[in-house]
C-alpha cells in the first residue's frame, strides 16, 4: 500500500539517524584516548608528555611545534584505526549476516543499511493511522446548511411556484410638448412670450408626480386601488397589499407596483402591474390623465403668472408715466414756458442776426476808410454804429435770459432736458408693458404646453411577473453567501481559541 511504504521508508530515516549519532559518539572515544597518551607509553614511543596537564589531557599550546604535529599525526592513525575496526552492531558479518550492498553516499558520509527485521521491529512501534471519519461539527455544518439555506430555498421556490398569482402589465409612454412664441420680440415682451420652454424640468415634476401620494389619493377614489391590489388574496399573501392598509402602505404598493422611467429625451415610459390585465390597463390609463391634467394645470399657472405680471409692470409704467407728466406740467408753469429750447433757439438767432451785421458794418467801414479820413461824418456814423452793435451782442451774451424767469436759460434748459429724457423713457416703459400684457393675454388663449403620448396603455395577454426563476435564484444565492459568511466567522473564532 502506498501509506505503508512512505511509512516505513520514514521509520527507516529515522533509524539511520540514530545509527549515525551513535557512530559519531563513538568516534569521540578513540579520539580522546590517542590525543591524550599516557606518560609510559609517550616515553615508549619516543614522545613527551604534555607540561602542565594534571588531568591526562595534553596542554597543545605548551609544546614545540613538531611535536605538536606529531601528536596531531598519531591521534588521527588512532581514529583512522578506529574506524576500520568491526561493529557487531553494524558489520552484518560479525552476527553470521549477508553483508548489506552498498549505499550512495549522501553528505560524504556512508548511511547504514537495516537488516529487514528492523524494519520491521521499525514499523511495528509506529501508531496506526485510522481513516478518517465524520465528527460532529462536521455533522452540525451539514444541519446548518440544510435549516439556513435549503429549507428557506425550497420554501420559496415552492410559494413563488405554487401560490404567487400571475401579473399582468401594461406600459404606456408620453413627453411634453411645448411652444414658444413671438420669436422676434424683446424687451419685456420677449421675455412674456419665451415662458413656457422649460420642458425638461417638467418632465422632472411629473416624474415626481406618478411618483407621489397625491396621484395615489387621486386615483385610488376613481379605481379603488385597495380592491383591485387584493384580487390574489388571501391565497397569494406575500404580493397581495393585505386587509386594511393605511395610505401609506397603498403608497408602498403602489411604488412596487408601478415602474416610472425617465429617458435622456424627455420621454417618460410607465408599467403598470395587476393580477387583471384589464386593471393594469385601468391603472395606465389613469397615469395618463392625471398626468395630462397636471401638465395643464401648470401650463394654466404659467400663463396666469404671466398675466399678473404684465398687469403689474403695466400699472407701475403708468403709475411713472403720470408722475413725469405731473413734474412737467409744474415746471412749465413754474418757468412760465412751454419750450425752453424754442426760447433759447430764438436768443441764438438774435446774437447771430446781430454778429452778421456787425461783420456787414466793419466790412463798409474798411472800404469808407480807403477813401475817406477819420474825421469824415461818414466815418464817425460808421464807428458809432459798430459800437452800438458790440454792446448789444455783449449784454445778450452775458445775460442770455428770459424776461419774467428766474435763472439764466442754460440753467432752465438743463432741468427742462432732463425733466424731458425721464418722460420720454417713462412713455416707453408704459408703451411696451402694455404690449406685454396684450402678449400675454394672447397667450393665455391658446395651450402652449401638452402632454403628447406616443404608446397608448397597452393590454396583456400573457403573465410575465412575479419572475419565478429569477427570484428563486436570487434567493438561493443570497442564502448561500450568508451561509458562506456564517461559517467563515464560526471556524475564525474556534482557530483563534
Amino acid at each position: 500500500m502506498p501509506d505503508e511504504t512512505l511509512a516505513a521508508r520514514r521509520a527507516a530515516r529515522r533509524a539511520r539517524r540514530a545509527v549515525r549519532a551513535g557512530e559519531e559518539a563513538r568516534e569521540q572515544t578513540p579520539a580522546e584516548s590517542v590525543s591524550a597518551p599516557s606518560p609510559g607509553e609517550a616515553s615508549a614511543e619516543g614522545t613527551l608528555p604534555a607540561p602542565g596537564s594534571g588531568d591526562g589531557k595534553p596542554d597543545w599550546a605548551a609544546l614545540p611545534a613538531a611535536r605538536r604535529a606529531a601528536a596531531r599525526r598519531e591521534a588521527r592513525e588512532a581514529r583512522l584505526a578506529a574506524r576500520a575496526a568491526p561493529d557487531p552492531e553494524l558489520d552484518p558479518e560479525a552476527e553470521g549476516l549477508e553483508p548489506a550492498p552498498r549505499r550512495r553516499r549522501r553528505r560524504g558520509r556512508a548511511e547504514p543499511e537495516l537488516a529487514p527485521g528492523e524494519i520491521e521491529a521499525t514499523l511495528a512501534a509506529q501508531p496506526e493511522v485510522r481513516p478518517a471519519r465524520a465528527e460532529r461539527r462536521h455533522l452540525l455544518m451539514a444541519l446548518s446548511f440544510a435549516a439556513l439555506v435549503l429549507l428557506p430555498f425550497l420554501v420559496v421556490a415552492t410559494y413563488l411556484y405554487t401560490r404567487a398569482a400571475d401579473q399582468y402589465h401594461s406600459s404606456v409612454a408620453f413627453s411634453i410638448r411645448s411652444e414658444e412664441a413671438g420669436g422676434g420680440a424683446s424687451g419685456i415682451l420677449g421675455a412674456l412670450t419665451s415662458m413656457g420652454s422649460g420642458s425638461a424640468s417638467d418632465t422632472d415634476i411629473l416624474f415626481d408626480f406618478i411618483r407621489s401620494q397625491k396621484i395615489v389619493e387621486e386615483i385610488n377614489r376613481d379605481l379603488d386601488l385597495r380592491a383591485i391590489y387584493n384580487r390574489a388574496a388571501p391565497r397569494d399573501f406575500w404580493f397581495t397589499l393585505g386587509e386594511n392598509p393605511t395610505i401609506e402602505a397603498l403608497h408602498d404598493e403602489w411604488n412596487r407596483m408601478v415602474t416610472v422611467n425617465l429617458g435622456s429625451a424627455g420621454i417618460i415610459e410607465v408599467t403598470a402591474k395587476a393580477f387583471d390585465p384589464e386593471d393594469a390597463r385601468k391603472i395606465a390609463q389613469a397615469i395618463l390623465s392625471h398626468s395630462s391634467a397636471l401638465v395643464n394645470r401648470l401650463s394654466q399657472q404659467a400663463r396666469g403668472d404671466a398675466i399678473r405680471f404684465a398687469s403689474g409692470e403695466l400699472a407701475q409704467a403708468e403709475t411713472h408715466l403720470r408722475a413725469m407728466r405731473q413734474k412737467m406740467n409744474d415746471f412749465r408753469r413754474e418757468h412760465r414756458l412751454v419750450d425752453p429750447s424754442a426760447d433759447a433757439a430764438g436768443q441764438a438767432g438774435l446774437l447771430n442776426a446781430l454778429q452778421a451785421q456787425l461783420a456787414q458794418v466793419l466790412v463798409d467801414r474798411d472800404m469808407l476808410r480807403t477813401y475817406a479820413s477819420d474825421t469824415d461824418q461818414r466815418m464817425i456814423q460808421a464807428n458809432r454804429r459798430i459800437d452800438a452793435i458790440t454792446e448789444r451782442i455783449d449784454q445778450e451774451r452775458s445775460t442770455l435770459g428770459v424776461e419774467g424767469v428766474e435763472g439764466s436759460l442754460p440753467d432752465v434748459l438743463s432741468d427742462y432736458e432732463e425733466l424731458r429724457v425721464d418722460l420720454e423713457f417713462a412713455n416707453t416703459a408704459y408703451t411696451q408693458a402694455l404690449a406685454g400684457l396684450a402678449a400675454a393675454k394672447a397667450e393665455a388663449g391658446r395651450q402652449s404646453r401638452y402632454l403628447a403620448p406616443h404608446i397608448q396603455p397597452t393590454f396583456a395577454e400573457t403573465s410575465l411577473y412575479p419572475r419565478r426563476a429569477m427570484l428563486a435564484g436570487l434567493t438561493g444565492l443570497f442564502l448561500m453567501l450568508g451561509w458562506g459568511v456564517a461559517m467563515l466567522i464560526y471556524y475564525n473564532v474556534r482557530d483563534n481559541h
